[in-house]
């Protein structure tokens, strides 16, 4: 949160504690002809550490951070950057940084924390930060970066607010690639693929079911008859019957109609 302009100094890939991957603390402490004093100052630092300022003291040492966030900084990020190995924080957002990514970002491993919203970053991500398995926070939101979100446990993780702002695509947006398979969009009842007026699948496979239950009851009604030969003279006995009781209901009922 200065005004700091101009390009980031590639010679920032030279700072050697950042370059070492090891975790080695050693204690600010004053000396006098070789004693040690009974006094130690205590280091103390507010750090914009996961999207949220915390504050560090005793384990300050063990912070590998390098933050230019909130500058007029202009120009591509330096390549050597990805040879600070040791490095566990990078906040770079708020700037108006462009070119793309440094393809061997995915190099440092011991990266925690990776902020580069809101520049003017264009590109691809690079695929190499699928390797990027201790990353816990990242957020590239705002810029003009494009393609395909790398395929991997972390970056998948993310809310998509981290890559909004951009055009990319891939899980964990909900924004397709081109050749990736869309889920099919499902036809509205009662219509056809033209627009008109039809039947649905529901309705189809009723009449379909409807007719194949009438042809084999038909059949086996049928069936049974043309094979039973008691059966069917019992069959017939029945319909003669009930024929004669409803021709005698109806003369009766027309007599008496006034």
């Amino acid at each position: 949160m200065n005004n700091l302009y101009g390009t980031i100094p590639p010679c920032l890939g030279d700072l050697s504690t950042m370059i070492q991957d090891e975790f080695s603390f050693q204690p600010n402490v004053h000396y006098l002809n070789n004693s040690k004093l009974t006094s130690e100052y205590i280091d103390y630092a507010l750090i914009n550490w996961q999207g949220i300022v915390r504050e560090f003291r005793s384990t300050l040492g063990l912070v590998k951070s390098i933050d230019l966030s909130s500058n007029n900084l202009t120009g591509s990020i330096p390549c050597e950057l990805a040879d600070l190995h040791g490095l566990i924080a990078l906040n770079l957002s708020m700037n108006a940084l462009s070119g793309e990514i440094p393809p061997k970002i995915g190099l440092m491993k011991n990266l925690l924390q990776l902020d580069l919203s809101r520049n003017n970053l264009s590109g691809q991500i690079p695929t190499s930060m699928s390797q990027m398995t201790s990353i816990d926070y990242l957020d590239v939101s705002y810029n003009n970066l494009s393609g395909r979100i790398p395929s991997s446990t972390q970056l998948q993780s993310f809310e998509p607010s981290k890559y909004t702002g951009n055009g990319l695509c891939g899980p964990p947006l909900t924004k397709y690639c081109p050749g990736d398979e869309e889920k099919e969009i499902p036809h509205v009842v009662g219509q056809t693929e033209g627009g008109g007026e039809g039947m649905n699948e529901l309705e189809i496979w009723f009449y379909i079911g409807g007719a194949t239950g009438f042809a084999t009851g038909f059949w086996i009604v049928c069936g049974t008859l043309l094979v039973n030969r008691r059966g069917r003279n019992a069959f017939f006995h029945f319909f003669d019957s009930w024929k004669d009781w409803v021709y005698v209901n109806v003369m009766v009922y027309t007599a008496k109609w006034p």
